[in-house]
Order: structure tokens, then C-alpha cells, then sequence
């Protein structure tokens, strides 16, 4: 078997080869076992099986150079190319990769995280340089399973997890009880980075992570936070307002995806859509038209040929979002049902003083207001009923006075009457 290192890290070592009987091209991930744990990786790799996951073939145990020295090698199918290595390849051309590439690459991580999840298992390291790809045919393939793990509710989880770029807010938070949901943010920073061109939150430690996402998000509210990590209690940000996504992206960005990553970045995890929402999010409808062919001219990879598992996962999806919009509704009736209590409580409290006003209306003008006459009243009486001597003569006053006349008579001094 000729072997060649095409990789390596703190797991181990990664080594193209070829397979003497067959001819194959495999690749080797070499790690260190310890003898008093399973290894996880093997463990899960061995229950998946999907079109855009790297397949495991084989797996042995060798010997090291040490004493009692064990290591687990996992045998996987070869795939040449990354997304990392393509986008940087676009980078130093100072291009962009072509839409329609980034809806095929996106598609098939959104459903790999989909089959993933629905057995429960969590990746935990998202990033261009674990999904695999073939330039020719355009399929993807999810690898490096070492930071996986199946996420029990209950159990903790450590934190310090995921690549630094496309480690989700709660990570940095310190919560230990998050939810798959960490993928989606880390699928939302790689859809991002490929429409830029760069990723879109370059922190250089954890806090300044945190910082260059505040700079897009805004900072996080109270309650936001609180859904991160209930844990954690700090809160001594400066209030920063969200930049707008169309700002973020270049002009010509499709605003269908815009849409897609500002609603897989979102700081509450509960409030990201799932991987199988985004598959049949309309930024991939152009993946569905039957014409639809690669820039090179080639036709799509299979994209649609979903397991009997898969396909029961959808159903359970589409399930959930009916009773979901079911409780919605039922509480919507609900606060209708108080709202209209309320609304007739109030009507009748209407209906009682337009009663009792009703009521005083019919009795009469209010005394206060026979006063206020009282003076005018008077006043024309006395000029009209009043005779003064003049010569012997009886003078009467006019039977009828103007209203000024009323008015300067009004006037006059009480010794004057």
C-alpha cells in the first residue's frame, strides 16, 4: 500500500493511499488510541451512511514506536478538494465562487447536517475545511467526525469547542447545554464567508469573537442571552445597533440569500431555522429546476435521492411544524377569548353611564347653570318693568331692547336701578 501525508494535526495524521488489490485511492486518519475509552469518532462513523457524509471503508489498530503505543486508523473513501481550497483559490484571484456553486455546496451541508442531526449527533467543527469536494462532479461530502459527539439533554457538553470563526455565540457564552443548533451558526458563517469572500467574523481570540459579532448582530438583549447560557450573569456590553445584512454584503448579493444566513445567524439557538428548513429555503429553488446544469455544463449531482430515513424525518419535520402552528393558533384564541371579555367588560361599564347621563339629561338643566342666567334675567326685567318720575310724568321703557342696550344696562351701578 503507497502511502503519502496529506494532513495532519493534533488528532493525528491524515495519509493518502492506495489499495494493492483494488488500485483505490483511500485516505488514512491515523489517531492515538487510549486503551480506556471507545473512540467516539469510530463509534459514529460506523453508524452513518449518507450520500454527502465520507464514507468510512475499513478501520485497524496499529502499533506505535512506544510501548503499549496503540493507534486507531480509519480507512475513508478518497475525495481530492475542499471548499476551503476552492474559495481561497477564487480569494487570490480577487473572484467570488459562482452563485450557483455556493446553492450546490450549501444544499448538500445543509442536508448532511439534516441526516446527522436526526440521529442526534452534533459535529461541532462546521468549516470549509472539513467539506470534502469533487470540482468535477460538484458533490460534497461532511468529514472529520473527531469533535462529534451524540448530545444528550441533561448531560454537559465542554465549550470549547468548533473553530474560532464559526464557533456559535452560546460556545463563547460558556454554555455547556447547547443543541445541534451550534452547527446551523457554523453553516451560516460558511454560507456567509463564501458570498464575501472572507469569513465574516475574523476574531483573533474568543472575546474578540464575540466583539465582531456584536458589530453585525448588535448586542444581545437580556433575554438573548439568557437563551445562550441562563448561567451566565454578566452583562457589561456597550449598546451597539444591529448592522443591516444589505450592508454587510456586496450589492449584487442575491437578497435570497441574505435572507438564508440572517436567519440561520441568529443569537437565540431555538430562533435558526433547521437544516432541512434551509434545504427547501427558495435561495436552492434554482437546484430544483430539472434544466438546471453546472458552469461547466455538466448535470447536477443526485440532490433529491432521499433515504426512506430521510424521508421519514421530513414528515416528522413538516409534524412538528403543523403543531407548532397549531399551538400558535390555540393561543391566539386564546388571548382573542380575554381580549373579548375584556372588550364587553368595558362595553357594559359604557352602556351603565350612557344610562345614567340619560337620565340627568331628562331631569333638566343642572342648577349651576339656571344661576349663570339669573344676572341677564334680571336685568332686562328691571329695564323693562321699571318707571322713574320725570317733570310729573310717567315714563315707561321701551318694550323692547336691543342686545347692546341689554348688555350697557347691565352695566349700571346698583344705586342707579
Amino acid at each position: 500500500m503507497d502511502t503519502k501525508v496529506i494532513g495532519n494535526g493534533s488528532f493525528g495524521v491524515v495519509f493518502q493511499a492506495k489499495l494493492c488489490e483494488t488500485g483505490e485511492l483511500v485516505a488514512i486518519k491515523k489517531v492515538l488510541q487510549d486503551k480506556r475509552f471507545k473512540n467516539r469518532e469510530l463509534q459514529i462513523m460506523r453508524r452513518l451512511e449518507h450520500c454527502n457524509i465520507v464514507k468510512l471503508k475499513y478501520f485497524f489498530y496499529s502499533s506505535g514506536d512506544k510501548k503499549e503505543e496503540v493507534f486507531l486508523n480509519l480507512v475513508l473513501e478518497f475525495i481530492p478538494e475542499t471548499v476551503y481550497k476552492v474559495a481561497r483559490h477564487h480569494s487570490k484571484q480577487k473572484q467570488t465562487i459562482p452563485i450557483s456553486y455556493i446553492k450546490l455546496y450549501m444544499y448538500q451541508l445543509f442536508r448532511s447536517l439534516a441526516y446527522i442531526h436526526s440521529l442526534g449527533v452534533c459535529h461541532r467543527d462546521i468549516k470549509p475545511q472539513n467539506l470534502l469536494l469533487d470540482p468535477e462532479t460538484g458533490v460534497l461530502k461532511l468529514c472529520d467526525f473527531g469533535s462529534a459527539k451524540h448530545l444528550v439533554r441533561g448531560e454537559p457538553n465542554v465549550s470549547y469547542i468548533c473553530s474560532r470563526y464559526y464557533r456559535a455565540p452560546e460556545l463563547i457564552f460558556g454554555a455547556t447545554d447547547y443543541t445541534t443548533n451550534i452547527d446551523v451558526w457554523s453553516a451560516g458563517c460558511v454560507l456567509a464567508e463564501l458570498l464575501l469572500g472572507q469569513p465574516i467574523f475574523p476574531g483573533d481570540s474568543g472575546v474578540d469573537q464575540l466583539v465582531e459579532i456584536i458589530k453585525v448582530l448588535g448586542t444581545p438583549t437580556r433575554e438573548q442571552i439568557r437563551e445562550m447560557n441562563p448561567n451566565y450573569t454578566e452583562f457589561k456590553f456597550p449598546q451597539i445597533k444591529s448592522h443591516p445584512w444589505q450592508k454587510v454584503f456586496r450589492q449584487r448579493t442575491p437578497e435570497d440569500a441574505i435572507n438564508l444566513v440572517s436567519r440561520l445567524l441568529e443569537y437565540t439557538p431555538s430562533a435558526r431555522i433547521t437544516p432541512l428548513q434551509a434545504c427547501a429555503h427558495k435561495f436552492f429553488d434554482e437546484l430544483r429546476d430539472p434544466n438546471t446544469r453546472l458552469p461547466n455544463n455538466r448535470e447536477l449531482p443526485p440532490l433529491f435521492n432521499f433515504t426512506e430515513h430521510e424521508a421519514l424525518e421530513k414528515v416528522k419535520e413538516v409534524t412538528k411544524v403543523n403543531d407548532d402552528l397549531r399551538k400558535k393558533i390555540d393561543e391566539l384564541q386564546s388571548e382573542m377569548k380575554k381580549f373579548k371579555a375584556v372588550f364587553l367588560k368595558q362595553e357594559n361599564r359604557i352602556r351603565v353611564l350612557e344610562t345614567k347621563l340619560g337620565e340627568l339629561t331628562s331631569t333638566g338643566a343642572p342648577q349651576t347653570q339656571q344661576q349663570e342666567m339669573v344676572p341677564v334675567t334680571s336685568c332686562y326685567k328691571i329695564h323693562t318693568v321699571r318707571k322713574r318720575p320725570v317733570q310729573g310724568h310717567m315714563v315707561h321703557a321701551p318694550s323692547t331692547l336691543s342686545a347692546n342696550t341689554v348688555n350697557n344696562n347691565c352695566d349700571m351701578a346698583p344705586d342707579e336701578v
